[in-house]
């Protein structure tokens, strides 16, 4: 399953959003299992913002960050303790904004099973990992559809194990789908089932 993904993620040219806004950077971790999955965080109930949302590891650019990379890879290891050299990059997907107006740059990196791997209790509730199947196979539950600008995004959404894994994160995980493994995912085509309709929100995608 993973053959061919850094070839194709090293051949795959991200956008880049040219506006001046704060940076952040994320790390999509790939669990090089067997079976591979994907490693995600539930982001604890006490924050004041997100709370309980799943996201991958990451967050705000700081002063001693020497790039976005060094951003998400701090973040990584301070919200799970994965030290960057058990990560090996696999490449870059475009950047996103969230609601908040942060600048966001997603990285992927292929991490080992069974890491000694623990949540931050100040950010985090859990770690859980999905295996790819679930997302290469298309078990969203519904798809949100987001309107931007008189645009319409059709955004997955998927419960696993009484996780739900939408928003921001779902539309990063489009593009890993999409590019990294020549899956026929769009976040510009209605698909078929369940749509939900969302009031326009301040959210650019890759």
């Amino acid at each position: 399953m993973l053959e061919n993904l850094c070839e194709r993620l090293q051949a795959h040219r991200p956008r880049r959003v040219a506006l001046r806004l704060p940076e952040a950077a994320v790390l999509l971790p790939i669990v090089e299992r067997p079976e591979p999955t994907l490693l995600f965080t539930r982001r604890a109930d006490h924050l004041s913002t997100h709370s309980g949302q799943v996201a991958f590891p990451g967050g705000k650019r700081e002063s001693q960050d020497a790039d976005l990379l060094d951003t998400a890879l701090r973040e990584a290891f301070e919200e799970i303790g994965l030290a960057p050299q058990r990560v090996a990059l696999l490449g870059r997907l475009s950047d996103v904004i969230s609601l908040h107006g942060l600048r966001v740059t997603p990285y992927v990196g292929l991490i080992p099973p069974d890491l000694p791997l623990t949540p931050d209790p100040a950010e985090l509730d859990a770690i859980f990992e999905v295996p790819l199947a679930h997302f290469l196979e298309d078990r969203r539950t519904h798809t949100d559809v987001i309107r931007v600008d008189g645009q319409d995004f059709y955004v997955p959404s998927y419960r696993v194990g009484g996780q739900v894994i939408w928003g921001l994160s779902a539309m990063m995980l489009v593009e890993l789908l999409a590019e990294g493994f020549a899956m026929p995912i769009s976040l510009f085509e209605r698909p078929e089932g369940r749509l939900e309709y969302h009031p326009e929100r301040r959210v650019l995608t890759p």
